[in-house]
């Protein structure tokens, strides 16, 4: 029984698929776009949507505090807290806990 030799043309052939081959599937799992990529994007956008998800509460107090300071509605409680915090004055009758 006789062995065929395969051609070196088709050795080559077949070498440069093996490896085209596995450099799309390094790139596809460690690529730019690969599926680790992927998982840290996902990990980066749930931490986004915390830190906007705080910001947003920031934000609403905020709005509250300036609507109550505000022309239309005036919180003097909040008036003289605010003036007294910001000026250091405190009133005789007070004590002060720091």
């Amino acid at each position: 029984m006789r062995r065929r030799r395969i051609p070196v043309g088709t050795l080559m052939v077949l070498g440069l698929l093996v490896l085209g081959s596995g450099y799309f599937l390094v790139a596809a799992v460690v690529g730019p776009y690969g599926v680790f990529r992927q998982a840290e994007i996902g990990t980066e956008v749930e931490a986004l949507r915390a830190e906007r998800d705080a910001l947003q509460v920031e934000v609403a107090r905020m709005e509250n505090l300036t609507r109550r300071l505000s022309d239309e509605y005036l919180d003097l409680d909040l008036l003289d807290e605010r003036a007294r915090d910001m000026l250091g004055y405190v009133r005789p009758d007070e004590i002060v806990i720091r």
